[in-house]
């Protein structure tokens, strides 16, 4: 039974990260004040992809289970909607068919509903705090508004120069369940054809009596908004 209830909660943890933060729209202005590192931040032109075709790689592990899997899978958006096909899989059935599919799936009904806007890294949204420059970049401190699974606790790290945003970590606003106690995220982005694009996340639930548990997506692009942008392959093709 434990085990049972161990792999119901590994998959609510890695659908709700899969689900979190990938926008940085601004759509109320900054209030008076504000750090200049902010200012540049939120001026950014961050229009939302029209279309997108990438290759993800997920790998997921329970250390105390002894669990873990990975997978490879096309995705795709467009106006209309959001589509996915694996092409390669290994590991744990669990994982692959109650977390990594049904955080696909669960992705595919999130595209059709508001919660990018609810998401996004604006002043709606959370209260920021500079922080300085550190290695290079700058970072802002980020506090949610409201408790939310798809906000984020914690910081998020901006070239200096022109505010462009790089990197985000922190923990969940909300944790997917009592169960959960915390999940720390790290996620990366880069801009492909001019619009900002998560690019990987990882990832650390822990969960109350079963300890860590990792979860980590690698996203390529081949096509944004129709531009060919890269060539990427499988895992099978890889090795």
């Amino acid at each position: 039974m434990a085990r049972g209830l161990n792999r119901i909660l590994l998959a609510s943890s890695f659908i709700a990260l899969l689900l979190a933060p990938a926008t940085a729209a601004a759509p109320l202005p900054a209030a008076a004040g504000s750090p200049p590192t902010l200012l540049r931040f939120l001026a950014l032109d961050d229009p939302t992809p029209r279309q997108a075709r990438a290759l993800r790689h997920f790998e997921a592990r329970n250390d105390k289970f002894d669990m873990s899997a990975w997978m490879d899978v096309w995705t795709e958006i467009d106006a209309s909607g959001f589509r996915y096909r694996i092409v390669a899989e290994e590991g744990s059935d669990y994982i692959r068919s109650r977390v990594f599919r049904e955080a696909l799936e669960a992705e595919r009904k999130i595209w059709a509903s508001d919660a990018p806007d609810k998401a996004s890294f604006s002043p709606a949204n959370y209260i920021f705090e500079d922080r300085g420059e550190a290695d290079g970049l700058a970072s802002l401190l980020v506090k949610p508004r409201r408790k939310d699974v798809l906000l984020i606790d914690g910081a998020i790290f901006l070239r200096p120069d022109d505010g462009e945003l790089l990197r985000i970590a922190g923990e969940l606003a909300k944790p997917p369940s009592w169960w959960t106690r915390h999940v720390r995220v790290t996620r990366e982005f880069q801009r492909f054809a001019g619009v900002r694009m998560p690019v990987s996340l990882d990832a650390v639930a822990n969960v109350r009596l079963f300890g860590p548990s990792t979860f980590r997506a690698v996203y390529e692009y081949e096509t944004v908004n129709a531009e060919r942008v890269g060539t990427p392959q499988i895992r099978a093709a890889r090795r």
